[in-house]
Parts: structure tokens; sequence; C-alpha cells
């Protein structure tokens, strides 16, 4: 059994820790509260455009954008990996990156080349270190996501897409579902499809039709893109709740642990203090009954 001074040091050791896991788990739960407000604040700009864009797509089209019309054999793959810049999150991270590498290993055995866009520390990492095929990335977001910051990582992508060198781009991040659940999804980005976009929007009834100013070709380029980045920086919002919701759950098992821990230890301190009185009490009892017999 250790000696009461060691356990002493591991009490306090463990404490401090404890002090740390609970400062950190209520950073996280006020950076959460206002992650999520960020998140449900960009969803009616959201909405509002892909209502816009599921009409376009059901409107008599002067003009086909490429985003819109499906490749007939698909050769290359891009991916959008989201992660986080920092750890201590749970599982959140080791989730989405098994998801996209099961993904990428899956069509790089059909034959499929894969091109891959990291936003976040973590998820660039991970790439790099299992040989994964960069073309962009952007770290050091911050708590809250800035459109000028992701906005050329995500055009790398879309003008790979135009230009042809990929025929497919997806989305890996972490959905937020609630405080205690957030899943990782991977979701098809481009090309759009008429049918894709009514699912998303359940208010587009009828077929609308428009007339552009100052034409056409101006008008879906610049609203496709807009809709296009508006769907990644939603994915980046839902990303970065999810992040604070894991961490916040992550910090308040660490610190129940700790305190559990505390407990026991204090526990095996008061068993040694105890063997060591009852030893002192013995010597001095044996020592007694010597001197006097």
């Amino acid at each position: 059994m250790a000696g009461s001074k060691e356990i002493r040091t591991k009490i306090k050791s463990v404490e401090n820790t404890r002090k740390i896991t609970k400062a950190m788990e209520m950073v996280a739960a006020s950076k959460m509260r206002k992650a999520q407000d960020r998140m449900r604040a960009a969803r009616p700009y959201a909405e509002k455009i892909r209502n816009v864009a599921a009409h376009l797509s059901k409107a008599n089209p002067e003009y086909k954008h490429p985003f819109m019309i499906t490749r007939d054999k698909v050769s290359n793959v891009g991916v959008i990996v989201v992660s986080s810049d920092k750890g201590l999150c749970g599982g959140l991270n080791t989730n989405v990156l098994r998801m996209s590498l099961a993904r990428m290993k899956a069509w790089e055995a059909e034959g499929k080349g894969v091109a891959v866009s990291a936003i976040g520390n973590k998820g660039f990492g991970f790439m790099g270190r299992v040989g994964g095929n960069v073309k962009s990335h952007v770290v050091g977001l911050g708590d809250a996501p800035h459109m000028e910051k992701l906005i050329g990582a995500i055009k790398v992508m879309l003008d790979a897409y135009v230009a042809g060198e990929i025929d497919q781009l997806f989305i890996c991040y972490t959905r937020f579902i609630n405080t205690m659940k957030q899943e990782p999804v991977m979701e098809q980005l481009l090309p759009l499809s008429s049918e894709q976009l009514a699912e998303d929007d359940t208010s587009a009834k009828g077929h609308w039709d428009y007339i552009y100013e100052p034409d056409a070709k101006s008008v879906l380029d610049d609203l496709m893109t807009r809709y296009i980045e508006s769907l990644i920086y939603h994915s980046v919002a839902e990303n970065m709740a999810s992040e604070q919701s894991a961490r916040m759950v992550a910090m308040k098992s660490a610190s129940d642990n700790a305190k559990n821990v505390i407990g026991e230890l204090k526990l095996v301190y008061n068993k040694a203090r105890q063997a060591a009185i009852t030893k002192e009490i013995s010597e001095i009892v044996g020592g007694a009954a010597a001197v006097s017999s």
C-alpha cells in the first residue's frame, strides 16, 4: 500500500484536475448556448435561399447551371470534412473522421479519385496522416464561423467541380440534435437535383417562372454559389454547436470521475493512516510489555 504522503499528493493532483475540468465544463456550457443561438439565427437565411433555389429548379430555365448538371460518369469525388480545431470533446472528431475515411476507402476501391477539403485543425491533421489528397484547408475558425475565412477553401472545391476535376461533392460534419446527442452525417452537395431541392423545400408548390435581370447566367451563377456556401456555413455552425455540447458533456463526465477517484483515494488514505496508528499502538504496547516483564 502506498504511503500517506503519496496518497495525499495524488488527492491534491486529482483535485486540481477536477478544478480545471469543472471550469472547462462551465466555459463550454456558455459557448454552447451562443453556438446554438448562432445556428438558429442562420436558419432563416438558409431556408429562404433554399426556397428560392427550389423554385428556380422547377422554373423553365433559360440557362442550366453546372451545379445542376449530373455527370454521366463519376471518376473523381470531392469531400469537405468539417471538424474542430481543439480536442477534449469526446468522440466527436473520431466519429466524423472515421465515417469520412470509410467512405474514402470505398470510393478508392471503386477506382475513383478522392480530393479533400479540411475545415478544422483535427481533420486537416488526420487527413495529412492518412495520406489524403488535401486540396484546401482552413483552421483557426475560433468560436464562431466567418464566411470570409471559409470562402477560400470552399471556392477551391467549387471551381474544381465546375472545371470537371471532380464529378461529385460531399460534406461530412456532425449534426446537432440536442445537448446529449450529436451524429456524424455525410450529405451530397453537388450536383443539385430538382428532387433534392424539392425535398429541402416543403413550401414549393406548383411551377414558378422568372424574368432575369440582367440575364439568367449572372443571376443563377451568384444564387447557386450562395446556396452552396450557405449550406456549408450552416454545416460548420452545426458542427460548432455539436463541439461545445460534446465538450461540456465530456468535461462533466471527467469532473464526476475525478470526484469518484478522490473519494476512493480518501478511503485508501484513511485505511493507510489507521494502519499506521494501529502499528504504532502495537509497538508501544509491545514495548511496555517487554519493559514490565
